[in-house]
């Protein structure tokens, strides 16, 4: 289904890499590292009369810094896997009259919403399907968002707050012309403050070609600021861009496959308790603690490969070694 669906040329290259296993492939190799890593650890540890040291020559800290690493290359391609499958779901959101329905028209090039100086006019949500440089993009534009005594535009206000809340990105909307500021904590505090937390916001001061203001991009308190002017379309490019590498989207990488978000959740995972391990294994010397986040490691990795039982290691472990011969 992924391959038929593939809305690009690489979406459709990374769609058959999954049909031939690339991502199953890779995943496995992860596994089979880990238990190599933890036939070693656990023997040492179960079996200390046998002499097996795996602390003292370093080789199990290199083997882990090698699957660490293994392991970063992986997500990478499927963050950029994820990003070909699913898009990119991108909320533009603001008071009304602010630009929104102008700026979903410039990312969509062409007249998708209707651009009115009638505050209230876009009540319902509106999507749109877009691609830069092959990300797929959900954009979604909302309607203004204020204090309504119209049920209907009530209503669409809270349609808003729940496509806000399952954003990857919301860009804030800005009318230039009625503010200097451009901390967004300062343009509006009641809205950063409502935005679910870690949702990552670009502040779009809009009618720069009203302001006179310069078009770019700069960082503001950790958020980024995009000046344009949505009506004529100028700084759009800047957005556009900005998008592709918020979401580090690269446009010419080789092979790659699809993934889905629960596993990018598991890789996230597995990544944590490896980095949790290692610093058992550094820190403290603590073969039992760097033994358990190593197995929930695997055990994250599962979600996408299948289990991996604790009889499966203890015949791993017998078989490399002459354990009570």
């Amino acid at each position: 289904a992924d391959l038929i669906d593939a809305s690009s040329e690489q979406a459709a290259r990374s769609a058959l890499n999954s049909l031939q296993g690339a991502f199953s492939a890779r995943v496995n190799h992860l596994v089979e590292a880990l238990t190599h890593l933890r036939i070693y650890v656990e023997a040492a540890i179960d079996f200390p009369d046998e002499e097996i040291d795996f602390l003292s020559d370093g080789k199990i800290e290199a083997q882990l810094n090698g699957v660490i690493a293994d392991l970063d290359a992986v997500r990478t391609e499927a963050r950029q896997g994820s990003l070909l499958r699913e898009g990119m779901k991108v909320v533009i959101a603001g008071r009304p009259t602010a630009g929104n329905a102008s700026l979903l028209n410039a990312l969509a090039g062409r007249e998708a919403a209707i651009v009115t100086d009638i505050a209230g006019t876009t009540r319902d949500v509106l999507r749109e399907h877009i691609h830069i440089d092959g990300m797929p993009l959900h954009i979604i534009d909302t309607a203004g968002l204020r204090d309504a005594s119209d049920e209907v535009e009530r209503i669409g206000i809270e349609r808003a707050w729940q496509e806000i809340e399952q954003a990857d990105r919301v860009l804030f909307m800005v009318d230039g012309t009625t503010t200097d500021a451009v901390d967004p904590a300062d343009i509006w505090p009641d809205f950063i403050a409502r935005l679910p937390k870690n949702l990552p916001i670009t502040v779009v001061r809009n009618k720069a070609d009203i302001t006179g203001e310069t078009l770019g991009i700069s960082e503001v308190n950790g958020h980024s600021l995009v000046r344009l002017s949505a009506r004529t379309g100028e700084g759009v490019d800047v957005l556009r861009n900005h998008l592709k590498q918020s979401m580090g989207f690269e446009t010419n990488m080789e092979g790659g496959f699809l993934a889905r978000r629960r596993h990018l959740q598991a890789l996230a995972e597995a990544a944590e308790h490896l980095e949790q391990g290692k610093a058992q294994l550094l820190g403290a010397w603590a073969g039992e603690l760097l033994a358990e986040e190593l197995r929930l490691a695997q055990q994250s990795l599962s979600e996408i490969t299948g289990e991996f039982t604790s009889d499966d290691l203890l015949g791993r472990i017998f078989s490399s070694f002459c354990i009570g011969k």
